[in-house]
């Protein structure tokens, strides 16, 4: 059966769910159609127009990048624009464009705990965790023989979502009682008598936005005139998954001798520090990309330096008031290390779905900035 780009954004979705996508970000699919079948696809940072060029004349079906090609809604495609080229030879070329970029940046095993390894971090948390979404716990009953079709139906929903993984849910065997009423239509048992049944008492995780459809379509579906069911409140914990993440070396260092370690551990020629080059550093906190944003999280967190890409000026005068550190390894610096990230993800989960598609990394890409010394 031929794989479609529906089948690969699928896989997507277990590796770095739609859901922790920043509300600003504009993840997923960028260009193309779902229904497109993919049997070669190409990784990259950027969706450049030489990137989409290459990509296309090795037939490519599908290009993922990290960072969207579309931010903002488009009033107007015009084909001699490096944006409208890069839609026009997609078209043409029958190639879609898929991005996985703010939840790759906040998912566990993503971006960010990609480089607090390769820097040599312990200790994990996440520096700026994600808005808390209102969750809680549906518990419902179905007649034993029903058991099967209605967990079909609830895994069709966005119910039973916990930390990476979905379909989440427990099961437990008990008898149900009801007594039919005179206007009752009971699924089985008499009107005026009292009923025994054999049921099953179903658990799932719901979240607020989600929970009236779940309910409703469960209802539609359930055998029973009236379904049994309890929704209970859950309390919000700090997970795994957020922008950013804090950690701990083994070893104090200083500022100047650990800026050196980590320009090794990702391979770049230079990294600008802002503090004291003398400052013991024992606790790190880390965002790819841009981290200006997460400033204020950096401050909160006790970390003595903070590890980013796109940093201010006005950044490194605060880090100088507050007596800590900061070292922009720049934005390319700290995401480059996605593509390969993203393509041996990407093989594994097509190797163990038993598909029949070629997963390659844009090897060209280059940063944009050129450091020259006077």
């Amino acid at each position: 059966m031929p794989v479609t780009v529906s089948d690969i954004i699928r896989l997507i979705d277990e590796i770095a769910p739609q859901r922790l996508a920043e509300k600003w970000d504009n993840s997923g699919l960028q260009i193309g159609d779902r229904n497109w079948t993919v049997g070669s696809i190409m990784v990259s940072l950027d969706p450049l127009p030489e990137v989409v060029a290459d990509a296309c004349r090795k037939k490519a079906d599908l290009l993922i990048t990290h960072h969207p090609v579309i931010f903002k809604p488009l009033s107007i495609i015009d084909f001699s624009t490096p944006l409208g080229s890069i839609i026009q030879r997609s078209v043409r070329n029958k190639m879609a464009l898929f991005a996985a970029h703010t939840n790759l940046d906040s998912v566990s095993g993503g971006i960010n705990d990609m480089i607090s390894e390769k820097i040599g971090l312990q200790n994990l948390t996440v520096l700026s965790n994600p808005e808390q979404v209102e969750k809680f716990k549906l518990v419902f009953y179905v007649p034993a023989d029903h058991e099967k079709n209605l967990l079909e139906i609830l895994f069709q929903t966005e119910a039973g979502v916990i930390g990476n993984y979905t379909c989440c849910s427990f099961r437990n065997p008990g008898t149900g009682t009801f007594y039919p009423g005179s206007s009752a239509r009971p699924f089985s048992g008499s009107i005026g008598k009292l009923s025994h049944a054999d049921e099953v008492r179903i658990e799932t995780v719901v979240c607020r936005q989600d929970l009236d459809d779940v309910v409703a379509l469960l209802k539609k579906h359930h055998p029973y005139e009236t379904m049994a069911y309890d929704i209970y409140p859950l309390i919000p914990e700090n997970g795994n998954q957020g922008l950013g993440r804090v950690g701990f070396l083994p070893e104090r260092l200083r500022l100047d001798q650990f800026s050196n370690q980590v320009g090794k551990a990702l391979n770049l020629k230079t990294v600008r520090i802002a503090g004291d080059p003398g400052l013991m550093v024992e606790k790190v906190a880390v965002c790819s990309g841009s981290g200006s944003s997460l400033m204020g999280d950096f401050l909160s967190s006790g970390a003595q330096v903070f590890i980013s890409g796109d940093m201010r000026y006005h950044d490194a005068r605060t880090a100088e008031e507050n007596g800590v550190g900061i070292m922009d390894v720049g934005h390319f610096g700290s995401e480059r290390l996605v593509v390969d990230l993203l393509v041996r993800k990407l093989r594994d989960a097509i190797r163990a779905k038993g598909m029949d598609v070629s997963v390659e990394a844009c090897d060209f890409e280059k940063d944009p900035f050129v450091v020259y010394s006077s």
